[in-house]
């Protein structure tokens, strides 16, 4: 298949992010559908994993306990804007050869490269610090842990990527598939306990008035929105895409690696949407505003009658946290690697990243406690929704323009939903910081 000029300057010019992976797995353009769709399934799993993450659970269960199912409609919405979005990443790393990070780079001056590539670093570092958090309660909650120790533990998980990458990107993703799988068994383990009630369950479908005017209500919504369309998720599968090859038929390469994502993401909404009912039928008529993953624990094993009920949501938030932190390790290598063009070793990249995100967790756990920690958690995913827009937009700039994609630009329909996703993004983070910014006045 031809592509423009500009498109093929493009990829000579840029050596790939993640080059150990890339072009690593080569689909004939022969080979039957069923063929094509396994051989191009993966990447989109691991993005699922970052959709979640820790930084999810503690929204969700401050949702759900606190306002029953009213939020459902915002987490399947956000869910539909992350498949459309992750559609166009991998449009623009098969279609222009390109991650997002390298494609920003392209069209911006070197200033705003740099305060981009700064602001993508605080969306990896947040998302990191959601996992470790995550994690750390988990094994607290499973063994007993400190939660200053199990924060320090999780730092030997560089050591797990380096061991998984060494072996090839489909160790990675089978791995990764596997914990979601994890995940979503104990998820339905609880949701049959749970009962949820159908009617009020179905309602939640629908959006309210109330989601907007209310400031705590915005932000839990606004939290979903950072901890389910994640800015770090854009950066890595538009690289991740790449690690496919079908030659002579990048059209048809888009198509698949889009399905692969939608179908991972499908599966991932159902995880993010049985977390958030399973708090609204456990806890929302008797234990509202569940303080957090800790409470919601404790308390599942008397709403629920079943000593495995906590158990299975240990390890369903283990299998989550470890998972996503395999993602996130990737993440950042893009974006570093995406902006500056500057790698380093992956273990100390990880440790870098996780370093910065060490210092306020284990700050926040023992000067405040668990309590402490479970609203670190939710601002560090409103951190991720107010980052979202600075890679939303440099994105649809990138998969719009003829001079990247040449006739593999993205349809003008997906654009038009993907504009109109953008704008409500930013209009909710306005609103949330105006409703916040009068709090304080008050």
């Amino acid at each position: 298949m031809s592509s423009s000029p500009g498109a093929v300057g493009l990829r000579v010019a840029m050596a790939p992010s993640l080059g150990e992976i890339n072009g690593s797995i080569r689909v004939a353009p022969g080979a039957p559908p069923l063929r094509k769709f396994l051989a191009f399934a993966g990447p989109g799993y691991l993005v699922a994993a970052g959709y979640m993450d820790p930084g999810n659970w503690a929204t969700a269960i401050a949702a759900g306990s606190g306002y029953g199912y009213a939020l459902l409609c915002v987490v399947v919405s956000a869910s539909l804007v992350a498949m459309l979005f992750q559609s166009l990443c991998a449009r623009l790393g098969i279609g222009a050869g390109l991650d997002l990070a390298q494609a920003t780079r392209r069209q911006v001056s070197p200033r705003a490269n740099l305060g981009l590539w700064a602001l993508a670093e605080m969306a990896v570092v947040a998302t990191d610090l959601a996992e470790l958090i995550g994690a750390a309660i988990a094994l607290k909650l499973l063994f007993g842990l400190p939660l200053t120790v199990g924060v320090l533990l999780t730092a030997l998980d560089a050591f797990l990527v380096l061991w998984l990458m060494g072996r090839g990107v489909r160790w990675v993703e089978a791995f990764v598939s596997g914990m979601i799988f994890v995940t979503a068994a104990a998820f339905a383990f609880n949701l049959a306990l749970a009962q949820p009630e159908i009617g009020a369950l179905v309602q939640g479908f629908f959006p309210r008035g109330e989601q907007i005017s209310d400031a705590t209500l915005l932000i839990l919504a606004c939290g979903i929105i950072g901890a389910t369309v994640m800015p770090h998720n854009l950066y890595l599968h538009s690289a991740l895409a790449q690690s496919r090859s079908m030659e002579g038929d990048r059209r048809a390469a888009i198509h698949y690696a889009s399905l692969d994502s939608t179908v991972a993401l499908g599966l991932a909404m159902l995880v993010n949407c049985s977390l958030l009912v399973l708090a609204a039928a456990a806890f929302h008529k008797e234990h509202s505003a569940v303080a957090g993953l800790e409470e919601a624990h404790a308390l599942l094993a008397p709403v629920l009658g079943h000593a495995l009920a906590p158990v299975a949501f240990a390890v369903a938030l283990l299998a989550c946290g470890v998972s996503s932190t395999v993602t996130g390790t990737l993440a950042g290598q893009v974006v570093m690697e995406g902006f500056l063009h500057l790698r380093l070793a992956p273990w100390l990249r990880r440790l870098a990243t996780r370093g910065m995100a060490i210092i306020p967790a284990i700050a926040v756990a023992s000067w405040y406690g668990s309590d402490g920690i479970a609203k670190l958690l939710v601002a560090s995913q409103v951190v991720l929704s107010l980052q979202l827009p600075f890679a939303m937009l440099p994105l649809l700039r990138a998969v719009g323009s003829r001079e990247l994609m040449g006739p593999l630009v993205a349809p003008r329909w997906q654009l038009v939903l993907a504009w109109c996703a953008a704008a409500l993004v930013v209009l909710l983070n306005l609103a949330m910081l105006a409703l916040l910014f009068s709090t304080w006045g008050n």
